[in-house]
């Protein structure tokens, strides 16, 4: 059985979110071929707490995925779709090759003068 699932809840199969998390933050650190302690490090995070979170552990802030995304030099919106593909594959969904364009035109108009600074 996958990790990430939890099938002593109630007889039901629960997905832990937080495995799925630790999961990929570990395959993007492998991937940039650095090491616990420099992510932990630049991120400003306890080498044993990332350790922990990058184990299904821990959950994690929002705060501490966006330094630990930092650190990494990923982005955020990166890491939370990985997850939420490998969720979808858990759960049995399709994950579509192409996502459509939900991005709420009020929220483009809000960040666009700051993305045109970059």
């Amino acid at each position: 059985m996958h990790p990430a699932i939890d099938s002593e809840w109630g007889g039901e199969i629960m997905i832990l979110v937080r495995q799925e998390i630790g999961d990929v933050l570990r395959s993007f650190r492998q991937q940039k071929g650095q090491t616990l302690r420099q992510v932990a490090s630049k991120a400003s995070v306890a080498l044993g707490y990332l350790s922990e979170v990058e184990r299904g552990q821990k959950e994690a802030s929002s705060e501490i995925l966006a330094s630990v995304a930092d650190a990494l030099d990923v982005p955020i919106s990166t890491i939370y779709r990985t997850v939420g593909d490998r969720i979808a594959v858990l759960e049995g969904i399709e994950v579509p090759s192409a996502f459509p364009d939900v991005v709420p035109d009020e929220l483009i108009a809000e960040v666009e003068p700051e993305l045109s600074l970059r």
